[in-house]
């Protein structure tokens, strides 16, 4: 028998079978009426006490039956060990660790992905799937012909956002080090004491620089237990690429699609992980949520009630009470003869 309160705490009864015997109450009221027994002096008329009033020690004498039935109340209450009880729950989250390695060759300006280029799609769609984890740690390296962290392992997704929004071509000398990004990637994850540890790859091109080869890198990631999802972004044969004409100004050109996909299907077969091929931008989408359903943070939950017992305190009333009446009925209000 349980009665609800507010914030998830409540009221219930530990044995309330024992307050079945609370129908007794009416029989105990009927038997003390019906058998209330009578003055043992007798006397030839009352009439001439019939205008006197009852005293303050009579009128109080009434009351003993009703003083016991509330201690019988009390008894029954005490013996149905009421409690007070509050639902606690504690979560212990089992986290990830994620890092996002994404090209920044010139490659990324080709603009196949409508309406954006690749590379501000591709950091669009990551700052979605950042948006959609919880409780996860993750950082951003950025590569070309080098690699660099440009965010560590963290919590704090606005920052994270925000360092993902300034990642642009350029800022390093262009080529394609998937090895060396690979490489940096793992040097960040090593000694991560998460239940998983995953690196998301995106890259447009082939590995043409860079002192690491890629599956070197892929078997140093297998060693520290890294999962490694490799992304090829671009379409089929031939992309729009922007150049920049010192006489005719911007103008784009046809450069064919040139992703070493056996390279990344390797990659990620060597680390447990899979290869995707993002052909637009709804592709690429269903690609990071579909990593995002196979890594799933692990939440375990405990719950468990914190009762207090009250018993003592109707216990303690029936104390009080039956010391009360066996003292007044046995001085002020005893009753003789």
């Amino acid at each position: 028998m349980r009665i609800p309160l507010t914030g998830g705490s409540f009221i219930e009864f530990a044995s309330p079978w024992f307050l079945l015997l609370l129908v007794l109450i009416p029989l105990l009221i009927f038997f003390e009426r019906k058998f209330k027994h009578s003055g043992a002096i007798r006397f030839s008329s009352l009439q001439s006490l019939k205008g006197l009033q009852a005293s303050g020690r009579v009128k109080m004498r009434l009351l003993l039956p009703y003083l016991r039935m509330l201690l019988f109340v009390f008894l029954v209450l005490a013996l149905s060990r009421p409690r007070a009880g509050r639902s606690v729950e504690k979560s212990y989250t089992k986290g990830i660790d994620i890092m996002l390695v994404l090209d920044c060759s010139t490659s990324m300006l080709a603009e196949d992905f409508k309406p954006l280029n690749r590379i501000e799609t591709a950091k669009q769609v990551a700052a979605e799937f950042v948006k959609g984890r919880e409780n996860d740690r993750i950082g951003l390296v950025l590569f070309s012909a080098k690699a660099f962290t440009q965010c560590p392992l963290t919590v704090d997704y606005g920052m994270l956002l925000n360092l993902l929004s300034k990642a642009r071509t350029g800022i390093i000398q262009d080529g394609t080090a998937i090895g060396v990004a690979l490489a940096n990637a793992v040097s960040r994850l090593r000694n991560s004491t998460a239940k998983s540890k995953v690196v998301i790859l995106l890259t447009d091109g082939r590995n043409n620089t860079g002192e690491v080869d890629p599956l070197t890198a892929a078997k140093l990631a297998k060693t520290f237990g890294i999962r490694v999802y490799t992304i090829g972004m671009g379409i089929e044969g031939y992309a729009l690429y922007p150049i920049e004409d010192p006489f005719l100004g911007k103008r784009y050109v046809q450069m064919p699609v040139e992703i070493d996909e056996e390279l990344l299907q390797k990659i990620a077969m060597e680390t447990g992980g899979k290869y995707f091929r993002a052909t637009d931008t709804e592709k690429l989408r269903r690609i990071y949520k579909e990593i995002n359903e196979m890594e799933k943070t692990k939440i375990e939950v405990q719950r468990f009630v914190q009762y207090k017992e009250l018993a003592g305190v109707p216990m303690s009333l029936v104390l009080i009470l039956l010391l009360g009446e066996l003292i007044l009925s046995n001085t002020y209000l005893k009753k003789l003869p």
